[in-house]
């Protein structure tokens, strides 16, 4: 398995997830015994349900482990790039045509939430943004046509 890029707020964030859904496991265990304790488990609703339950919670408790044992943690504060974008980087975007500005970080597709601002590396933003400089233009193709965009400001905060 490769390494999965993460900032540290990423890999804190996992962290938390995955301690909830250890914590969830008793009470998973509680409702399937109770469920089960109702008769024929064979059309027994809640009995299903609650396997379900623990099933998925059971594979993202398994997806996290090998995310967190696989990660590559960078500490954007300690990355000092010299202005070039790269994973962790806080990019200020200004649309060429449009005029409208935006800030994104760049960060790993677990953290993502573009209403955050947070862009996942592997978007097509992200791609076209990473090894470029403040002042460069990029083209972005997207399904609705080509988007042109100025890097205004690079930080790595």
């Amino acid at each position: 398995m490769s390494k999965v890029p993460l900032t540290t707020r990423g890999a804190e964030m996992l962290q938390e997830e995955l301690k909830a859904l250890k914590r969830e496991r008793p009470e998973i265990s509680a409702a399937i015994a109770a469920a089960r304790e109702h008769g024929d488990i064979k059309e027994n609703a809640e009995y299903h349900a609650a396997k379900e339950q623990q099933g998925l919670a059971e594979a993202r408790i398994r997806d996290i482990e090998g995310k967190l044992a696989n990660a590559q943690i960078i500490d954007i504060e300690k990355v000092n790039a010299g202005g070039t974008v790269v994973f962790g980087a806080t990019v200020h975007l200004a649309n060429v045509d449009s005029d409208e500005e935006m800030r994104y970080q760049l960060v790993g597709e677990d953290e993502a939430d573009i209403k955050s601002g947070l862009l996942s590396i592997s978007s097509p933003i992200a791609r076209a943004l990473v090894g470029k400089q403040e002042g460069d233009v990029v083209d972005v193709i997207t399904p609705s046509g080509t988007l042109s965009y100025e890097i205004t400001e690079v930080e790595y905060v």
